[in-house]
């Protein structure tokens, strides 16, 4: 048989072979208000299947998902998948009035797409509003049948995901924080795996256990879902050796303790190397601007060694660890400047589009004749967020992407700027005539295939802070980091082009910038955003439009016939 035959035979028995292991997962998530007793108080609490987290979603690389989502409750839903690249398939992508109309109580909508190239640990949660506070859930994505982790495989497997309580309905707290223009009430508690544990009232008995070996490797998947707040997070007496971050695979650090910021998630292995018996698993909050307030409470889960049952160390308390300091700004970077690729990476080092982008906090006046009740926040005001002074607006009548694909004039303009319209000392003392931004539906167009890099700024207009940067339908590599404003002359030398970490959601340090470079090979709208959920409301966001390219596969495919209409 000629040398050429065999070559074409085993390429296709390999391609055939990964669509026959790729499998399709279906799924209906229920949406609808159930009773839940938290914190020693019951009320009546949005979430997906009555379950808190919701479901667990398990698949492979490659695999497709198929979700249909009944909404039951009172409230406008969306889910969005985070981190889930969504290639040509932006329709399912879920962010509200981006990528589609909310779906309306009563209404339903099935979110279509495929998982390429991924492998980790994502996760889905509500884009509408406040709804995320209770729902969301975890998406683990193994290898495909036949690969392998590129580390020796785990004994055991857990999933940790990180969450805020409020005892109020999240809903009432941010409608009227809106009202007020002042800042919403902080949570009452941080949850694991939806359970405050053994520091908080009436909570004791159903505190999440994690069930360890002696001599065993568990993997343990973190998912930091909460609302509004950095967390820092370890596990008392084990070193936890980081694998992998926001699906895709690091070189492994070993670490006593993780920071992430809302919507980040990281993979680590840890060792039963311990004398068998409790340990607790904690986080409470990094919380780095000056004077906000901030729910200062910690949440423990227990690390329980399966031979204490019969042990007498099971009768004792757990070992508690120790946490940072909640303004530990440098236990913080120096986690997150920890991070690099597992090999050489395809890092653009060519850059066809190169924005600057600051990121922070605003005031806007009010209007003289305006009640004080609407304007509580400091001197009178209201607060506002803005990205290059540009505060962010979603519309109301189309999705972006119903606009663009349709060429619907009047939903959004195309001027947002590449560059902040006046250069400041950004980390110094701002002139308050540059406290207020303008408002708009403002995107910034990209061709299909652009090299681009982005560099985001902090500011410290009002107060400065470490803000989790999320970009919607990319990942990309984290070049750079750095405190202080953004010098290119000497910063530029400090970028890692060989070995940077693929990320979906940067920190954004506090007082500092970022540079994270992609290609923008994936059609349609893509939000970028500070994924703390009052900053969303605020302003801090703006939109990529991506054209799309040459052919069929590098185009956004045609919108569903179950569309939601606004």
């Amino acid at each position: 048989m000629a040398h050429s035959t065999i070559m074409f035979l085993t390429t296709f028995l390999l391609f055939f072979s990964s669509l026959a292991f790729a499998k399709t997962h279906y799924h209906d998530f229920v949406v609808q208000a159930t009773k839940v007793t938290r914190l020693c108080k019951t009320r009546s609490s949005i979430r997906v299947n009555g379950q808190l987290p919701g479901p667990t979603l398990e698949v492979n690389n490659g695999d497709s998902l198929v979700i249909k989502v009944v909404n039951k409750a009172q409230y406008n839903v969306t889910i969005h998948w985070h981190g889930v690249r969504q290639i040509r398939t932006a329709w399912a992508d879920g962010p509200e009035f981006i990528t589609q109309c909310p779906i309306r109580p009563g209404g339903s909508y099935t979110y279509r797409f495929m998982i390429s190239g991924q492998e980790g640990t994502l996760w889905w949660h509500a884009h509408s509003s406040w709804l995320r506070a209770t729902v969301y859930g975890a998406i683990v994505i193994r290898p495909k049948e036949g690969d392998s982790y590129p580390f020796a495989k785990p004994n055991r497997e857990s999933v940790i995901v990180l969450g805020e309580w409020w005892n109020a309905n999240p809903i009432d707290v941010i409608r009227q924080a809106t009202r007020s223009g002042g800042a919403p009430n902080v949570s009452d508690a941080y949850t694991i795996n939806g359970q405050p544990g053994d520091l908080y009232n009436c909570s004791k008995k159903d505190t999440f256990i994690v069930p360890m070996g002696s001599g065993e490797t568990n993997l343990i998947r973190v998912i930091n879902a909460a609302l509004n707040q950095q967390l820092f997070f370890t596990i008392a007496g084990h070193k936890l050796t980081v694998v992998g971050a926001d699906a895709s695979y690091v070189k492994p650090f070993t670490t006593s303790v993780l920071m992430l910021g809302p919507g980040q998630t990281t993979d680590v292995l840890i060792k039963g190397d311990q004398p068998p018996r409790q340990y607790y698993i904690a986080a409470r909050a990094y919380a780095s601007a000056q004077g906000a307030p901030f729910d200062n409470t910690t949440t423990t889960a227990i690390l329980n060694y399966k031979t204490t049952a019969t042990s007498a160390a099971s009768n004792s308390n757990p070992i508690m660890p120790n946490l940072p300091p909640f303004n530990d700004t440098k236990t913080a970077t120096a986690f997150t400047t920890s991070f690099r690729s597992p090999g050489k990476t395809l890092v653009p080092t060519t850059i066809d589009q190169n924005l600057f982008i600051t990121a922070g906090l605003g005031i806007n006046q009010c209007p003289i004749n305006a009640n004080s009740n609407t304007c509580q926040a400091p001197n009178g005001t209201r607060f506002t967020a803005s990205m290059n002074n540009v505060s962010f607006v979603l519309p109301s009548n189309y999705s972006l992407l119903q606009a663009h694909h349709h060429g619907i004039p009047g939903v959004f303009t195309t001027d947002f700027p590449a560059k902040p319209p006046v250069k400041f000392d950004y980390t110094g003392n701002v002139s308050r005539s540059l406290w207020q931004p303008v408002r708009g539906t403002k995107v910034y167009k990209l061709k299909y295939g652009a090299r681009v890099q982005v560099v985001l700024q902090g500011t410290s207009i009002f107060t400065a802070e470490n803000h989790p940067i999320h970009l919607h339908g990319y990942d990309f590599y984290v070049v750079a980091e750095g405190i202080g404003n953004f010098d290119p002359k000497t910063d530029t030398a400090r970028f890692n082009l060989v070995d940077p970490p693929l990320r979906n959601t940067v920190s954004l340090p506090v007082k500092g910038w970022a540079v994270i470079r992609f290609v923008a090979d994936n059609p349609g709208t893509w939000i970028m955003h500070c994924h703390l959920d009052v900053h969303i409301g605020w302003g801090l966001a703006m939109v990529f439009v991506v054209d799309n390219g040459v052919g069929q596969l590098e185009t956004l495919e045609q919108p569903p016939e179950d569309l939601p209409v606004c």
